[in-house]
């Protein structure tokens, strides 16, 4: 890759990441391919994380919250000191896109893999950035003050200056709504990036995220790499990634507009390494700038798939001087990358915590590593055993595929995921499957409004349906009393529920999250007889395996068990089921009205007090987890009758936040 005439400096021998999770673990992967030793930070939560032990030397950061642990510049540069790293990479989010860290990394003496400092500060307000852009020549979409806003603006995006992720931003459609949404935004700001500066624009309510991947050496050569479409967002979070982009594959002309712009936004701030300049474009092809990240993004692996670069390498190489090649390489085939959260999206992405038991991807899959061929990649931040918390974001991984076209790529993800063992929270694997099998998607019509146009509630159903849940529960049962004959010390061989006369069935309960299953059945000399099952019969059953042929066809369901929660694994869907206990604990029933904790959380604030009366909807409790913010409404119209919480306390899940006594209705009270 060196120029003949290329001067660089001394290659990097040991670099630290001062991030965590995924974005650590990628870059390990490819520092050790490279032979350059590695160093990891974590916070006390993430003491168990298995970026921690694939480090060569880790360095604790004594706390929790981002603001204790990787907000910290000077604890970060202190441990690069400490584990002799001679280099700082600063993965994506928390410090990665702060001038004043860049600065001081290089005050210590210490190479910092990422833009000139001057190149931050350009882009590192979203407000001055575009008026740079702006006289660069690069189409832009004016930003308004937060108190010039009118009704004829409506509506609004609210957009913290500082970062990205969806972090501190609003859409505000009501001109009523605005303080409220500023506060929150600047509030959230804060949280993530340690400034609270917001700022106003014309918001799109449809339209394409499209975006450039751009490398460029110390040398002046710029590549415009290759396009992404990120239009599919939750939150103004990207969920679903692919490259190439549909819409710029069937415009004539764009990508090499595209390309043109995102170089004359590298050169207009001297830009160096590896950043991408994000655009919103129409279905015309039109595109305004939105803003340049200067790091390495999240969807970085689908650009590595369609080109066979690793942009990790590159950014090692550039950070010590190595020069480009004039030309970048072409484009090859079709990259899909999805974001796998903890979270449940039919309940407004409410973010899950807890333990991952179990993950595990089918087939033969490549861990942070450029395929050159077609398959899939899994970049992940947990294993099986993980404990995922409260004080980060809550992706589990990215999932990405590539293939010689879209709909190959398509395709094999959805399957991948549908037959991925994945245990212990609640996921949005069942919507990513349903958006890749979706006909819009298939057809590439993939706009920011796709959540809307197409129904959330559709997009997040399960992919088993009710008559697969209640075979799942019937395996469920079944190998629950294979377990349960395989521990027998006495006639272990005896079927479960045996008896010489034929008895009551036997009867297992369990709950999902669509509804409730009585299974009741016998096993007999003539086989399995289970109620409302009378096409099913049990060709055979252990504790972690049942095959039953349902109307002549054969199924095998895969259970796993863990206390009370049973997963079942088959190709008619993935199933999450809870065994109902026999005996329900007095001191588990909470009152009537009682709102409870949907997640461990931070009481940040309190919208009344208690003795107040309160209307249905009306907000009660803020709580801050996974750095977003989550409003807690009142269920009924009524009088806040208990508030056992306060401004600061820390909640567990299932808390009572407070209880609200129902009005009474003129036909109650006559």
């Amino acid at each position: 890759m060196t120029s003949p005439n290329a001067s660089f400096g001394p290659a990097i021998q040991s670099v630290l990441v001062a991030n965590r999770g995924e974005i650590a673990r990628r870059v390990f992967a490819t520092a050790r391919r490279t032979g350059v030793g590695t160093v990891a930070v974590f916070s006390d939560a993430d003491a168990a994380s298995p970026h921690v032990a694939e480090a060569d030397a880790a360095i604790r950061l004594p706390g929790n919250t981002p603001a204790e642990t990787y907000l910290r510049a000077d604890l970060i540069i202190d441990a690069a000191r400490a584990a002799g790293a001679d280099a700082i990479h600063p993965g994506y989010g928390f410090l990665s896109e702060n001038a004043g860290f860049a600065q001081a990394v290089e005050d210590a003496g210490l190479t910092w893999i990422g833009p000139p400092v001057k190149a931050i500060e350009s882009m590192g307000s979203k407000v001055e950035s575009k008026k740079l852009m702006d006289a660069a020549g690069v189409p832009v979409l004016a930003e308004l003050a937060p108190d010039e806003v009118t009704e004829a603006h409506l509506p609004v995006l609210i957009k913290a200056s500082a970062g990205g992720g969806g972090r501190g931003m609003r859409v505000v459609r009501e001109l009523s709504t605005l303080a409220g949404e500023l506060e929150a935004a600047r509030r959230e700001a804060q949280s993530a990036f340690g400034d609270p500066t917001v700022f106003c624009e014309r918001y799109l309510e449809t339209g394409r995220h499209i975006e450039v991947q751009v490398m460029a050496d110390k040398h002046g050569t710029v590549w415009a790499v290759g396009e992404r479409e990120c239009s599919i967002q939750r939150r103004h979070q990207k969920v679903v990634e692919e490259a190439p982009s549909p819409l710029v594959e069937r415009t004539p002309g764009m990508r090499e507009r595209l390309f043109e712009a995102s170089r004359l936004a590298a050169n207009a701030i001297g830009y160096e390494g590896a950043g991408t300049v994000e655009f919103l474009a129409d279905e015309r092809g039109e595109f305004f700038f939105l803003e340049m990240n200067t790091r390495l993004q999240v969807e970085h692996p689908v650009t590595e798939c369609t080109t066979g670069l690793d942009l990790v390498d590159l950014q090692l190489q550039v950070a010590a001087g190595v020069a480009l090649p004039a030309d970048s390489p072409a484009l090859r085939g079709h990259s899909i990358e999805v974001r796998l959260y903890a979270e449940d999206p039919a309940k407004n992405w409410q973010p899950q915590s807890g333990t991952v038991h179990r993950i595990e991807l089918p087939g033969t899959v490549e861990e942070f590593a450029v395929l050159d061929r077609q398959g899939v990649r899994l970049d992940s931040g947990v294993v099986a055993g993980s404990v995922v918390g409260v004080h980060y974001d809550p992706m589990l991984a990215k999932v990405i595929s590539f293939a010689p076209t879209r709909g190959q790529a398509a395709q094999l993800l959805a399957s991948t995921l549908a037959r991925t063992a994945l245990h212990g929270l609640r996921t949005n694997r069942d919507l990513l499957v349903n958006i890749l099998r979706h006909p819009a998607f298939l057809a590439g019509d993939t706009d920011t409004a796709f959540f809307d146009t197409h129904g959330l509630d559709t997009l997040a159903r399960p992919l088993a349906d009710p008559d697969a849940e209640a075979l799942s529960a019937l395996a469920a049962a079944l190998a629950d009393a294979a377990a349960n004959r395989a521990a027998a010390r006495v006639d272990g061989r005896i079927p479960s529920g045996w008896r010489n006369l034929t008895s009551q069935p036997q009867l297992k309960q369990y709950t999902s999250a669509s509804g409730e299953y009585d299974i009741r059945y016998l096993l007999g000399r003539s086989g399995l007889r289970a109620e409302g099952f009378e096409h099913v019969s049990l060709v055979s059953a252990t504790a972690d395996a049942v095959v039953l042929e349902i109307a002549g066809m054969r199924r095998t369901f895969d259970v796993a068990r863990y206390g009370d929660e049973v997963f079942v694994d088959s190709p008619l869907g993935p199933v999450a089921l809870t065994a109902t206990p026999r005996f329900v604990d007095p001191a588990t029933i909470v009152a009537a009205g009682s709102l409870l904790a949907p997640m461990p959380g931070a009481v940040i604030r309190l919208g009344a007090a208690q003795g107040d009366s309160v209307t249905l909807g009306q907000p009660i409790v803020w709580l801050e987890a996974m750095k977003m913010e989550h409003t807690i409404t009142a269920p009924a119209s009524g009088v806040l009758v208990e508030l056992p919480v306060s401004v600061g306390q820390q909640v567990d899940v299932g808390s009572v936040l407070a209880i609200v006594e129902p009005e009474e209705t003129e036909e109650e009270s006559a």
